[in-house]
Order: structure tokens, then sequence, then C-alpha cells
């Protein structure tokens, strides 16, 4: 590392780069920032809606030849309208959340350090305690980065408040949440269901999440769609790019 001037991290998490180490160094380390929100933010709404109406239970019910007929009472689910949606995180992925809850016509709670005068003035939004959304929101959804202050964030305690109907989607970093005594909530059906793109220890997940119907799980995908990541591979190549050149690079973390 004696020559290393420069880390472009293909990301815009930056919790796996020792940001100190790399600062004591002199070594610039730099992120993806804006150029994979929409594709993150698309993602969470899909898993948001794969949970409510059950879409991975129902698609297994079919495939595995179940389905005989319509029925009244079969795979309920939830619809969206009307219902608080928690944001935990409110910068650019938890606005673009936002954004599209609100046209689902949920009503938009947020948590964050800072007043997102877009989303109040905008969208109506409230801003809330950690403790009043997860008491409140009928929805949360976790747009928080991975530091000292948010790791396990949602621990036991915070988990418990949740409503028994409410529906938890992660796809910011599995160490802001208490995996584990989720996972037991899950079992006793104290929450309605979870989806998952980001987990505690991944690419190893805890295997009792194979046993739960009410869960959906994804291998962390968030910007994997081609606009998204072939613009971060260009952000990522003109941080380098401009930092070998004697320059600033373009996002610096």
């Amino acid at each position: 590392m004696k020559k290393c001037r420069v880390i472009a991290n293909y990301a815009v998490g930056f919790n796996n780069i020792d940001i100190n180490y790399a600062k004591s160094k002199k070594i610039i380390v730099t992120n993806t920032p804006d150029v994979l929100t929409d594709s993150t933010a698309d993602l969470a709404i899909a898993l948001v809606l794969a949970c409510a109406r059950r879409i991975p239970e129902s698609e297994k019910f079919v495939r595995d030849k179940k389905f005989v007929g319509w029925k009244p009472k079969l795979l309920l689910g939830v619809e969206l309208r009307n219902k608080y949606f928690g944001i935990l995180g409110a910068g650019r992925i938890g606005t673009e959340i936002a954004k599209r809850a609100h046209s689902f016509g949920c009503r938009i709670l947020y948590y964050s350090n800072n007043k997102n005068e877009y989303l109040e003035k905008q969208l109506a939004a409230k801003k809330l305690s950690l403790n009043q959304i997860l008491k409140k929101s009928d929805i949360i959804s976790l747009h928080l980065p991975l530091n000292a202050g948010t790791k396990n964030l949602l621990d036991k305690e915070k988990l418990k408040l949740l409503k028994s109907s409410a529906i938890l989607i992660n796809t910011a970093r599995g160490e802001v949440l208490d995996e584990t005594y989720l996972i037991k909530m899950l079992k006793r059906k104290e929450i309605f269901a979870a989806g998952f793109d980001v987990y505690q220890n991944e690419p190893k997940l805890n295997l009792e999440l194979f046993k739960l119907t009410n869960v959906v799980l994804l291998p962390h995908i968030g910007s994997a769609t081609n606009d998204a990541r072939n613009k971060m591979s260009l952000l990522a190549a003109r941080n380098i790019s401009a930092v070998l050149s004697g320059k600033s690079p373009l996002t610096p973390v």
C-alpha cells in the first residue's frame, strides 16, 4: 500500500474501508453517490410490495400446483394507501423512497439528523423521533449508513416497539439491526413481514431465515441495474483519473 494514492469504492457505502487508516496514509477514498439512488429506491419499493402482497408465497403456491381457484381469504395481504411509511435515514435514497411511497398514498414519517425541507413541504412528511416512528409506522424502510452511531440501532428493545402488523425493509446494512431478534419476532408473527437485501454476516445468512414464509430474501442487489452499475463504474474510474492527474476527486468520502 506504499504507492496507493486512491481507493475508489464501487458503492455508496464505505464501511468496508478503514477510513481513518486511509487518512493517516493520505490515501483519498471516494464512493459513488447519486448514480445508484433510483435503482436502490426502486428495489426497496419492490420489497415493500412483495412483502405486503405476499408475492413470493403466492408464486410458490402456484408453482407447487396448489392453486385450484379463487378463494375469499387466499393469501390476504396489505394495502399501502393511508399507511404510515417510516423512513430511517432521509438522505438521497430515503427521499426517493418517500416520493415513491407517497405516490401509493402513504403518509410519510422520517427519522434523520437533519430536517428534510423537501419531504416536509412537498410530501407533508413529519420528522419524528426513532421511538415514535417505530411505534406508529405500518411500513419501515432503513436507509442509514453503517457507522458507530447506527450499528445495532434497532436493537431488541427498539424492535419490540414495532406494530404486529408492521413490514420492515432493510436495503441499508445488515448490522444496523439485531437480525437474530428480528428473526424471532418473524417466527412468532410479531410483525407481518420483512424484506432483506442486506444481512448481518453476509454472504453467510442465518439459516433460520430460510424457514420463514413471511420474509423476502434478496442477494444485495439494490444497485443491480445496467444503468446504475455502468454509471458507478464510470464515476469510480473518473475519481481515479482525477486523483492520479493531481486534480480533486469528484465524490470524495
